[in-house]
């Protein structure tokens, strides 16, 4: 089967994403497995791409994680539909540097994305907002799940669109058994290996129940993080974010206010009139003044 490498990579590791989300993901690498071509727009559709770009003004810094979050992404980040940490990452430095940026603004629209990499993120936001320089907040613009919200959670503050979800804290992994469909196919497969556990949990075979127990002690691993990161981001114990905190539902913008996971709802054009203390039409004419300066911004990147 092709890219079958590429299916048990995404279903061998931890995933703090919305399960739908990454059964789209997987949905776009079986389809080409089985020899057909996904568009460049049905790809942005299926994974949620978004244009990303940077503006600032007002000393506002605006970071947009868009799309399904990834440790490495590069060059891929328009054509998968995804956001890169060690993107963020620099343009997070970028605006820290800047004293022109009093505020970060995270806009967010994410099912979230893999573990790795996101907490050291999420350490770094921490890191940031610890220094007292600057501000950083959080805008739930569409979506804040999994991954999504752990970095959402290092903010200063959390403001959610009225019609936006926020939450699925958890984490899980997949394995896929593809014995049964190559078996169909007349194709059987020998793995040829060296190492006790090299081969452990391939796609090719039932998972054993080592293996499995093995994977069940990562994603209870990440999910330690994940719960550890979110609860000293809130200022709560890491038992109210197990406890509560939608117990990895998403919730609605009203619940996740009741539930602690956000501390206001309000439009993006309120909140950035709130965080500039001006009003939008004056952001979108200095904006606009200021294009070259906003493009040679986007190069560093």
């Amino acid at each position: 089967m092709r890219l079958a490498h590429v299916i048990g990579a995404i279903c061998g590791q931890p995933w703090a994403i919305e399960p739908g989300k990454l059964s789209e993901i997987v949905a776009v690498v079986a389809h080409h497995a089985a020899g057909k071509d996904v568009s460049p727009e049905e790809m942005h559709a299926r994974l949620g791409a978004r244009s990303a770009g940077v503006s600032q003004g007002h000393g506002v810094g605006v970071l947009p994680i868009h799309g399904t979050i990834a440790h490495r992404m590069g060059g891929m980040n328009e054509s998968s539909g995804g956001v890169s940490v060690e993107r963020l990452g620099a343009m997070l430095s970028s605006y820290m540097a800047d004293a022109s940026v009093g505020t970060i603004l995270l806009d967010i629209d994410s099912p979230g994305g893999t573990v790795t990499g996101v907490s050291e993120f999420a350490g770094q936001l921490a890191a940031s907002r610890g220094t007292g320089t600057k501000r950083i907040v959080a805008m739930v613009n569409g979506m804040a799940a999994s991954a999504a919200y752990w970095l959402a959670a290092q903010a200063d503050e959390i403001v959610s669109i009225p019609s936006g979800l926020s939450g699925s804290i958890g984490v899980y992994s997949a394995h896929q058994d593809m014995s049964a469909a190559l078996e169909q196919e007349g194709i059987k497969m020998t793995l040829v290996s060296a190492g006790k556990h090299k081969v452990e949990g391939n796609p090719f075979e039932p998972l054993s129940e080592e293996a499995q127990a093995v994977m069940q002690a990562r994603v209870d691993d990440a999910y330690a993080t994940f719960v550890r990161d979110v609860a000293k981001g809130r200022g709560v114990s890491p038992a109210d974010v197990r406890k509560g905190y939608g117990e990895g539902r998403v919730l609605s913008a009203k619940d996740a206010k009741a539930a602690g996971l956000i501390d206001r709802i309000a439009t993006v054009d309120e909140t950035l009139s709130r965080l500039m203390g001006s009003s939008r039409s004056a952001m979108r004419a200095e904006a606009e003044s200021s294009v070259w300066a906003v493009r040679r911004r986007l190069e560093m990147f």
